[in-house]
């Protein structure tokens, strides 16, 4: 049976309310409608959607668990923390927020500012005011350069006279934001992300809300798809638990992944495609975890810290995570990779010299126990967000072109809300309802549907 657009979406409204049920721990089926490969935020999404349609999924995941990108550590500390995406955002229309709440988990809106640190005291409120008019004139002088017809590296734009505020507005603009530096980072990608300043908080983790809400998918954990062969009417997906037949695939690995080979295409994917991934190279973000009782830094619940820097060598802090002792030193762009690439025991002490610099030796020795993340180091991952190199921002639509019937998705793949969960949530479902048209079990018709990026989704009669 095709079943239309409405009647779909009334479907996945009354499927996104069903109870909550166990993962699928079924053996690896050999043949489903559509394969889906990686757990992560746009396969449970495109996961949901299809289930929703009534057509068989089976979901694939090299890793241990359900997430991807999103892992919030349960384990390491009295209280969780997430190791990898922590906000959310658009709370207007992002549909993340309302199936988090009907899963029975918190949410609550982000700290909405950020502190300034000058050495080892906090900015005066002057000082502030001339941070933030030097970050509204560089992001200003981005915008500009975006409108012109010629890409350009967001650093070759910036005010000559940013003067002592230059390193913190680089810093929050490039490494902070995408995990670049503004040199690697495309004026006109920068440009167009969505506006992400209304963040909102999962208290339980976004890792615990991807979880749960990829509970009732049937997902293979620790099953890598090692081999795909395509032709225009069919998959096969080899895995090490063995093959499965579909007639379509939803691929959502990062773009570091796609281009490295760890999966084989039979025949290639198009080098058009691979170009486009390698235009949009993972940047670099990791957190050092230090637990600091009693709060010896003095600063409040979910504080925002950045301190006025001269060079690279910085970092963002994250204090008394959700009321706890937690606080995470968030290191990214060039300085962030290299340090990465040198080990935790290197993260570690950078974080402790941080700490030092900012605050004295008393809050230094003050530290409990640590834990840092290593993205760049994951081997299912590669890197943090996608961000586009100077003159790469267009790949962004080359990966939602159809590949046979194949179809990519994740947050590379969304022009406005990339390097967020909230745009490879929406990036999931978008190309599960391609998938389920090239299948020929969805027709459109006439419908207002909103969404994070667009308010209204285009749609077309039934032929």
């Amino acid at each position: 049976m095709t079943i239309t657009r409405r009647s779909f979406l009334s479907a996945s409204a009354a499927f996104a309310a069903a109870p909550i049920l166990h993962a699928s721990a079924a053996t690896l089926p050999r043949e489903a409608d559509i394969v889906v490969i990686g757990a992560g935020a746009a396969g449970i999404a495109a996961a949901r959607r299809i289930m929703a349609a009534n057509r068989k999924v089976v979901v694939v995941e090299a890793a241990s668990q359900i997430g991807g990108r999103c892992i919030t550590d349960s384990t390491t500390f009295d209280v969780p923390f997430d190791r990898g995406a922590r906000w959310m955002h658009n709370p207007e229309t992002n549909p993340m927020i309302r199936l988090a709440r009907s899963a029975g988990l918190d949410v609550l809106p982000a700290p909405s500012g950020q502190k300034m640190r000058i050495g080892r005291r906090n900015a005066r409120a002057g000082e502030t005011e001339e941070f933030l008019a030097a970050l509204v004139r560089a992001n200003r002088a981005i915008d500009d350069a975006a409108r012109g017809k010629l890409d350009t590296a967001c650093a070759s734009v910036l005010p000559k006279d940013l003067g002592d505020w230059a390193g913190a507005a680089e810093f929050v603009l490039g490494a902070s934001f995408a995990g670049k530096d503004l040199k690697e980072l495309s004026a006109i990608d920068k440009a167009r992300a969505q506006d992400r300043n209304a963040a909102i908080a999962c208290r339980q983790g976004l890792g615990t809300l991807i979880s749960r809400l990829g509970e009732q998918a049937p997902v293979a954990l620790s099953t890598p798809a090692s081999r795909i062969a395509w032709s225009n009417r069919d998959v096969s997906v080899e895995t090490p638990s063995g093959k499965i037949a579909a007639r379509a695939a939803i691929i959502t690995v990062s773009t570091n992944v796609l281009t490295s080979g760890a999966i084989k295409f039979v025949p290639d994917i198009p080098k058009r495609t691979l170009d486009a991934a390698s235009k949009l190279g993972l940047g670099s973000y990791d957190h050092i975890v230090l637990q600091l009782p009693g709060n010896p830094l003095g600063l409040s619940r979910d504080d925002i810290l950045i301190e006025q820097s001269n060079s690279t060598r910085t970092a963002l802090l994250f204090a008394n995570i959700g009321g706890s002792s937690l606080c995470s030193i968030d290191i990214g762009g060039s300085f962030g990779r290299d340090l990465s690439q040198q080990g935790e025991k290197a993260m570690i002490a950078f974080a402790r010299e941080w700490i030092t610099k900012l605050f004295g030796s008393e809050a230094a020795a003050a530290v409990q126990k640590v834990s840092a993340t290593r993205w760049n180091a994951s081997p299912f991952v590669m890197g943090a967000m996608s961000a586009a190199s100077p003159g790469g921002q267009l790949s962004r639509k080359i990966l939602t072109e159809p590949i046979g019937p194949m179809f990519l998705a994740g947050e590379a793949a969304h022009e406005t809300l990339w390097g967020t969960v909230d745009g490879a949530w929406e990036s999931g479902e978008r190309a599960a309802d391609a998938a389920l048209r090239k299948i020929g079990a969805l027709k459109d018709e006439p419908a207002d549907v909103p969404t994070q990026s667009t308010k209204r989704r285009k749609t077309t009669r039934p032929q």
